[in-house]
């Protein structure tokens, strides 16, 4: 009688053999010079060149997606989960300053399918040549019993770097700066248990529902992937003086702001100084969500968020502008008084 092997406890090597191949020309495409050694081997090799640096600081950052997988996964659509992930973490990256050097995937399944793997990272490696990144590698895992049939989770890893004297980390923040929003595609990669819960379960959407305002069905649209800002802000710090960056994601505008102030200063947000996508108006309308709800969860058509001087405010506003950037002046620095939250909407 024959003996039970690893694929018939549900652990298929060939399959993840072939998405090892499947995805070699896919990560080429998202590299760098430094990058020695990436897909294939027990560790990625990334040659760091020193000398372009005084003090040179390593910025770091890890994340997922969230329960947006489960449109992908409503949908059969998985090309564009994957630039979200890649956004997630190099988005964190570039509020410091830092350059995004490298990015790890890590894709786990119940029952590995490497077309639909391959697919996923397709995206990632989509992303990472948008934020200028490397895919240097990453780690799949099958995992029967685990995850429901046909899902999957995703998590990924990026590494950055910047001089330590041009870090961004809010310290010269001052009352009267200036605060420039930088338009969100959407929902983003955050809030989608909310999101779900109101459009699917509340008033009963299906994925394919279409919806006057939505240029998409609802599917789609919640499928729009997540911004990546690397090049915009790239650019901008070449021209322009920069004090602090957010990025809005779960927590939205409330809890991520007073992440880059100072304690002894508040940002009041003037919430008519945009209009965001209409599905944040679907989501509150339908959900009967509070205002407050909704900036506490949602990025509400602002995903990041740039404080400049009041003298830098026009510069920066026309060089965005030049960039093709959509950019609305939302906000002030004002000073705080013990107590006080750090960011009122008005």
């Amino acid at each position: 009688m024959p003996g039970i092997t690893y694929k018939k406890a549900g652990v298929n090597i060939d399959e993840g053999e072939r998405l090892v191949n499947l995805i070699k020309p896919i990560a080429e495409t998202a590299s760098r010079p430094e990058v020695m050694a990436g897909i294939g081997g027990f560790g990625a090799l990334f040659a760091l060149d020193l000398k372009k640096y005084k003090n040179p600081v390593l910025v770091s950052s890890t994340d997922g997606v969230g329960t947006k997988l489960k449109i992908a996964f409503m949908l059969n659509k998985h090309d564009t989960i994957g630039i979200d992930l890649v956004a997630m973490g190099v988005n964190d990256v570039i509020v410091s300053g830092a350059e995004p050097l490298f990015f790890l995937d890590y894709f786990a399944a119940g029952k590995l399918n490497a077309k639909t793997a391959a697919t996923v990272i397709k995206g990632i490696a989509k992303g990472c040549k948008e934020a200028e990144c490397a895919l240097v590698g990453g780690e799949t895992a099958e995992m029967p019993g685990f995850y429901q049939d046909g899902e999957y989770d995703l998590a990924g890893f990026v590494v950055g770097i910047a001089e330590k004297d041009n870090i961004i980390d809010g310290s010269d923040i001052k009352p009267g700066d200036k605060i420039i929003g930088l338009a969100s595609s959407g929902l983003h990669s955050n809030g989608y248990s909310l999101a779900r819960k109101v459009l699917f379960d509340s008033i009963k959407l299906k994925p394919g529902s279409r919806i006057s305002g939505l240029k998409k069905n609802i599917g789609e649209e919640l499928l729009t992937p997540t911004r990546i800002y690397v090049k915009i802000i790239k650019a901008l710090r070449k021209k322009s003086n920069i004090k602090g960056i957010a990025h809005i994601t779960g927590g939205g505008l409330i809890e991520n702001i007073p992440r880059i102030l100072p304690k002894s200063q508040k940002a009041v947000i003037f919430r008519d100084s945009w209009k965001p996508p209409f599905i944040f108006q679907l989501i509150q309308e339908a959900g009967n969500i509070s205002r407050r709800e909704m900036f506490r969860t949602f990025n509400c058509g602002i995903g990041m968020v740039i404080i400049v001087s009041k003298n830098d405010t026009a510069g920066v506003l026309e060089k965005l502008n030049a960039l093709r950037e959509k950019a609305f002046l939302i906000g002030v620095i004002e000073k705080r008084t013990s107590g006080e939250e750090q960011v009122f909407i008005v």
